[in-house]
């Protein structure tokens, strides 16, 4: 008899985050005009298994990042839904309830420059969510949960006694992940961990990443635009246009035959190191402004297989064999096959 399938560890519904840019009211009284409003993320959908890591990529100001803000709560939706472990955590009606499941989902910051404070001796940072949280009775048992949790990222005990300046890059990314592991979470967001680190000290993080992963069992969302990170340390991607998921779908399969035209467009961009001579498809133009999106598919400005149904109708994500894409020429067939760029 077959086990029953878990509930994922994540569900997020139609979710968005619209951020308010008008100029000051006088000045709208004045010229007449109404409030602006940026749709940094625009009704998105996705799920995250427990013990597994979901990529979302897409280019700069595509609303990355304020997905990840939004799920550990440095910004408040505008609409739609966030469930954790079978919990919508709209309803959490205390602070009590709401820090019991914050103290669940953590966050690694892209700089490790920026996120650390430079005054605070690394024993300190670390052990600030131990004391937030009052999970150490004590100050020996606080020391020496924080002189575990440096080993676990492979640091020393004595380390704990500098100040973060005294580390490289690479260290200091350590000292955040041992930071949010101090709150025992289960869900870690990855905002571009890696991104401000050389390319040989990228891969001891993901690598101690991983192994953290396999060994406390713990889901990652992970946020990057290295596409090449994201094949070989992601369980399933999302890619992001303009604040919208335009695919979704498991690694393997999105390397192997991408669907969304803009799918295909990230992946052209991975250097073709075999130089198997595959075919690229140009792509012209620029992201436009989400304070004033094109009509229909937002993708539509630059995509060579747009037609008249793509500049007037928005398409939604829909099932496309095991994938899930947002594409009017994939749901009618008009785009021809593509080859694979890493798998």
């Amino acid at each position: 008899m077959a086990e029953p399938t878990r509930p994922p560890l994540l569900e997020v519904e139609g979710l968005a985050r619209h951020f308010d840019v008008s100029p000051p009211l006088l000045n709208r009284l004045v010229e007449r005009s109404g409030r602006i409003l940026l749709k940094a993320v625009d009704g998105i959908d996705f799920a995250v298994g427990r013990g597994e890591t979901f990529a979302l990529v897409g280019e700069s100001g595509c609303g990355k990042s304020t997905v990840a803000r939004v799920l550990v709560g440095l910004h408040a939706p505008t609409r739609g839904r966030i469930r954790f472990d079978g919990v919508d955590l709209a309803t959490l009606g205390t602070r009590a309830a709401r820090r019991a499941f914050r103290r669940r989902m953590q966050m690694i910051f892209q700089d490790p420059y920026a996120s650390l404070n430079p005054r605070w001796h690394v024993r300190d940072i670390v052990a600030e969510p131990l004391r937030a949280h009052r999970l150490c009775a004590g100050e020996r048992a606080l020391r020496g949960r924080v002189d575990e949790l440096l080993g676990q990222v492979k640091l020393a005990p004595a380390d704990g006694d500098k100040y973060p300046h005294e580390f490289s890059g690479g260290q200091r990314q350590r000292i955040s992940i041992a930071r949010a592991l101090a709150a025992t979470p289960d869900f870690l967001v990855c905002d571009e961990p890696t991104s401000a680190l050389d390319v040989s000290v990228q891969a001891q993080i993901l690598n101690l990443m991983k192994d953290l992963q396999r060994a406390l069992g713990l889901t990652y969302l992970f946020i990057s635009h290295n596409l090449a990170v994201v094949y070989h340390v992601s369980t399933s991607v999302g890619v992001m246009y303009l604040g919208r998921l335009v695919e979704v779908a498991e690694t393997a399969a999105l390397f192997r035959a991408p669907l969304h035209p803009y799918t295909r467009l990230l992946l052209a961009t991975i250097p073709d190191i075999a130089m198997t001579g595959r075919q690229r498809e140009p792509v012209a133009g620029e992201v436009p402004s989400p304070i004033d999106p094109p009509t229909g598919c937002a993708f539509h400005p630059r995509c060579p297989y747009a037609d008249e149904r793509c500049r007037r109708e928005r398409p939604e994500l829909r099932s496309a064999g095991a994938a899930r894409v947002a594409c009017h020429a994939v749901e009618e067939g008009r785009l021809p096959a593509a080859a694979g760029a890493l798998a």
